[in-house]
């Protein structure tokens, strides 16, 4: 069961700031393909491409592909150690840290591609010039996601949305056919529009990212590290506010107890 720092219905600014995440999640999936025809923000493509380079019997670029998941984990975990498992423990989670981790990365691949430390942008995948770029990317994506997913109480991802798909399908589900009571069919179409906006949110990052990156190449990257630092200066306080007592901890929804 997530943790979650708010009652229902969300604080507008909070609601805010996980949209830019997922934004920014968007933006950084268009950068990463466009610069080396690799999605960068999610596993999954990763998985399937070790399969076929294995099946092709190159090994060295399967394995290589194989282990850029293993980056995304990373920053999953060090974000959840930051966060999630900090108010697991009843101290005060550190989502500026994270966020800010999330910036440097991307200020990393925007000047590193720019010095021209990765491959050339928009030419094929190339291991010697692109692998390093998908590490960096892999774990500021990993970073990002957990991040949001441990602040939503897992209502919102960042970097996928497959996952959040499945979800906004059950929820139409369970809120149509599954709730009997009008107060929980409430808060499951109230749940439903997050995730519609997180959705929408990824796209419009991608949208942008492709006319950006189009423009200015791997400096594209400076605009989800600028949002990346917004959302950590700005949006930390707010949790921090939130986890000291001043904003009611949500109660379990399956308990109706205060988790601990």
């Amino acid at each position: 069961m997530h943790k979650r720092l708010w009652t229902e219905p969300y604080p507008r600014h909070v609601i805010f700031k996980w949209l830019l995440t997922a934004f920014i999640g968007g933006n950084v999936n268009a950068g990463g393909f466009m610069a080396c025809k690799r999605f960068v923000t999610h596993a999954t493509g990763f998985y399937t491409l070790f399969g076929i380079d294995a099946a092709a019997s190159d090994w060295r670029l399967g394995i290589s592909m194989l282990s850029v998941p293993m980056y995304f984990l990373f920053g999953v975990m060090i974000a959840a150690y930051f966060t999630d498992a900090a108010i697991t423990r009843g101290g005060q989670p550190r989502f500026g840290l994270v966020m800010g981790s999330v910036a440097a990365l991307l200020a990393v691949a925007a000047l590193g591609g720019y010095f021209e430390l990765f491959g050339l942008f928009g030419s094929s995948f190339h291991l010697e010039d692109d692998y390093l770029l998908l590490i960096v990317l892999s774990i500021a994506s990993g970073l990002a996601n957990s991040a949001v997913t441990t602040a939503s109480g897992a209502v919102v991802r960042a970097t996928h949305m497959t996952g959040l798909t499945t979800d906004l399908g059950i929820g139409v589900m369970r809120a149509l056919f599954g709730y009997a009571r009008s107060p929980l069919k409430a808060k499951e179409f109230y749940r439903n529009w997050l995730r519609l906006g997180a959705l929408a949110a990824f796209a419009l990052g991608s949208l942008v990212g492709a006319i950006l990156f189009g423009l200015v190449q791997y400096l594209g990257f400076l605009l989800p590290s600028l949002i990346a630092a917004y959302v950590g200066n700005v949006g930390v306080r707010a949790v921090q506010v939130a986890v000291d007592g001043h904003t009611t901890v949500a109660q379990s929804p399956e308990t109706g107890k205060t988790p601990t």
